[in-house]
């Protein structure tokens, strides 16, 4: 039976939000002694969709998207083995099942659900399965299911809430489509799939549900990865094509229509050609953006300021301009929308408060990895960055294509395999920034940021001797600079 929870209460910490960073806060408050409750509540999406404690990483992110990412991936694998003697029946076609990888995927992520409702009572957290909003600046009201409401107060609470997608204003949209919210628990195979847009969602979506053997479009406003190094950003969109993701580029769309078939007429304009252009799919996913959950929160009754735009709360070491309320996680204005570094600051916030620390959260040089079908690991600033804040004269890029050992008995295409380093020119020539396309570039990436943050240079990494034969070694191989103008294609597998 669930503990009973009390009518009114006061507590040192209430969290709004139950995902990675507000539990996080919550779990290391009690571990300082702070008496603590957590709010969380799905508000279903246009097309239905719920899930369980957890948040977004755990119910509709990192965790089902690499799930899936590594579906793809197996497919792949499949295809290598023939080459490596694996002996195949040739009658069979290698054919993926849709239901069996999403009910898969959905039974990890309840057992996630239940363990994390455990931890709460295991450490004695009051749980509130509720809409929370705030009445005044140390008060909010809790209504649970069946309506009952709790009227809590707090010395100090922190916004958890994270966001939801976007959908695009225009007809059909809410309707017809769906959004990241929907796509891992879609309870049939999504067919010949239009992805509207190309930030890092979009992409790795797109990038599964291709390799899963599926149709896939991906509608590109501007440009892909905005934010991301653009070179990168177009190796890894050359490298999707190559495997049979199609790309519409300079693309607005206009409305969604259904059609007696059940197929969706989408119709778009191409701002290039200055045309209007249609084509029907069976699944239409919108990733055209995210917007904070601070308007649902009534987050203007505890006096807490949010940009207009974007709903995100401006905030100086997490704390918002109400000093007794702070914010974690994707709700922040201007912070990067990465569930380590909510954990991250909701851990450091939480020994601030209740602990007499005064460690501040580091949001600078923190990596990150793009899981589409050849993966883009990243930490440090962009190239593009580096020749803005530097100016070009005051910046080197070594880089390198590579030849991935694996790749080289299937005879894979390694034309996109590419790493480069930002530096400073001036001794030490100290690295500003890592980017690496290939095989598993999270795993490369992680070991890198680690000597990034504590100031590498490129001194240190050239003398670093490489673990061979892997990918990662790559980084410790890179001698060629753009400046040169020598070619940076390998000759051979030790060059």
């Amino acid at each position: 039976m669930p503990p009973v929870l009390p009518s009114t209460g006061h507590y040192d910490l209430v969290v709004v939000g139950g995902g990675s960073g507000g539990l996080a806060c919550a779990k290391e408050s009690v571990q300082c002694g702070a008496k603590v409750a957590v709010l969380d509540y799905v508000t279903p999406s246009p097309r239905g969709s719920v899930w369980g404690l957890g948040g977004t990483c755990v119910n509709v992110g990192c965790i089902p998207k690499k799930l899936m990412h590594q579906a793809s991936l197996l497919g792949e694998a499949i295809i290598d083995a023939k080459a490596y003697g694996w002996m195949l029946p040739e009658a069979v076609a290698i054919k993926h099942d849709w239901q069996v990888l999403r009910e898969a995927v959905q039974n990890h992520i309840k057992s996630v659900n239940w363990v994390t409702r455990v931890q709460l009572r295991d450490k004695k957290i009051d749980y509130y399965n509720g809409h929370g909003q705030f009445l005044d600046p140390h008060t909010v009201k809790v209504v649970v299911k069946g309506g009952k409401e709790h009227i809590l107060t707090a010395s100090h609470f922190v916004i958890a809430v994270g966001g939801r997608p976007r959908y695009p204003d225009i007809p059909g949209a809410l309707e017809y489509g769906i959004t990241s919210d929907d796509i891992f628990s879609l309870e049939n195979a999504p067919g010949k799939t239009l992805v509207v847009g190309a930030g890092y969602i979009g992409l790795e979506c797109a990038g599964f549900l291709k390799g899963l053997g599926y149709d896939a479009t991906v509608m590109v406003r501007s440009v892909p990865l905005r934010g991301f190094d653009q070179q990168m950003a177009e190796i890894v969109t050359d490298e999707m094509m190559s495997k049979g993701v199609n790309f519409l580029r300079k693309c607005i769309p206009l409305s969604v229509e259904k059609k007696e078939d059940g197929k969706l007429l989408v119709s778009w304009t191409n701002i290039t050609e200055q045309c209007t252009q249609t084509d029907t799919f069976d699944t239409v996913l919108f990733a055209v953006g995210r917007r904070a959950l601070t308007k649902e929160l009534c987050v203007e009754s505890a006096g807490v300021k949010t940009v207009p735009e974007t709903g995100k709360i401006p905030a100086e070491n997490e704390q918002t301009n109400v000093k007794h309320i702070f914010a974690v996680g994707d709700v922040l204005h201007a912070k990067p929308e990465l569930t380590p570094v909510a954990i991250q600051a909701g851990k450091l916030l939480a020994q601030r408060l209740f602990n007499n620390s005064n460690e501040q959260m580091d949001y600078e040089n923190v990596a990150t990895t793009v899981f589409t079908p050849l993966e883009y690991g990243t930490v440090g600033i962009s190239e593009d960055v580096a020749v803005m804040r530097y100016g070009e004269d005051k910046v080197d890029v070594f880089h390198a294509f590579y030849k991935p050992t694996e790749f080289s008995v299937p005879q894979r295409d390694v034309k996109n395999c590419y790493a480069k380093v930002i530096c400073k020119r001036e001794d030490p020539q100290k690295v500003l920034g890592m980017h690496f396309v290939g095989p598993q570039a999270g795993e490369v990436i992680q070991g890198f940021a680690t000597a990034v943050k504590c100031g590498l240079t490129m001194k240190q990494l050239q003398s670093t001797v490489g673990i061979h034969p892997t990918v990662a070694e790559e980084f410790t191989r890179i001698l060629i600079t753009k400046r040169s103008g020598v070619d940076p294609n390998p000759q051979s597998c030790c060059s």
